[in-house]
Parts: structure tokens; C-alpha cells; sequence
């Protein structure tokens, strides 16, 4: 067996099998378990999905949204114990892989159309 075939296996042991099909665009609910003293508890953070990279274990999605006027990005790893559940709430229609120019854009100018022909 080549290294990356027992690499592989071993990734396929911690990767999640029930996460549901993102797109860049996307509106999603990611619930994120915080842990507060000793106790545990999940947080969702709603936004945008304005970027998405590699694959297999290692992968991420990048998470923007507007917090009291300020935009705040957040990072997940998909197959993260952190990550709790994903929930896709809309579907965006987006030309392109990374949104990067929302950054510059401000308040109702943000918005990404909604895109029905894709199941939730």
C-alpha cells in the first residue's frame, strides 16, 4: 500500500458523511459547539458562503456576515468535531467561486440573488 492510500483510509475514518451540498453564494446556519466553563453549548452563525477550498479532509468554507455594522468572516473546517450541523437556508446565484468584492460593498448592495432551480 502507498502512503497516500493509508493516508486516505485514515482521513476516511473522521470525515462526515451526512453534510449537505454547498455552493459559494449559499446562505447557511453552521452550528458551532462553544464551550463556556464546563459546559458545552452549540452557537449558529448565519451568513453568506463567499469561499470554498480544497477537498477531502481538510475543507473549508468561509462564512460572511454583518454583525452591528460591522462584517465579520469566519473560517470552518467542514469535517471539524466543532461543526455540529450545516444548514443550507437559501441558495445564492453566483457567477463566480470567490466573493471577495462583498467585502467592498455595503448594506443592501450585499445581497446575493436566490437561485430555485437547486434543492435546499
Amino acid at each position: 500500500m502507498h502512503a497516500q492510500e493509508i493516508i486516505r483510509s485514515i482521513e476516511a475514518e473522521y470525515q462526515k458523511k451526512e453534510l449537505p451540498e454547498i455552493h459559494v453564494g449559499d446562505t447557511v446556519k453552521v452550528g458551532v459547539l462553544i464551550q463556556e466553563g464546563n459546559k458545552e453549548r452549540v452557537q449558529p452563525y448565519e451568513g453568506t458562503v463567499i469561499a470554498k477550498r480544497n477537498g477531502g479532509i481538510s475543507e473549508t468554507i468561509t462564512v460572511r456576515r454583518v454583525f452591528q455594522g460591522i462584517g465579520v468572516e469566519r473560517v470552518f473546517l467542514l469535517h471539524s468535531p466543532r461543526v455540529e450541523s450545516i444548514t443550507v437556508l437559501r441558495r445564492g446565484k453566483v457567477r463566480r467561486a470567490k466573493l471577495y468584492y462583498l467585502r467592498d460593498r455595503v448594506g443592501k448592495a450585499t445581497r446575493v440573488k436566490q437561485r430555485f432551480d437547486r434543492p435546499l
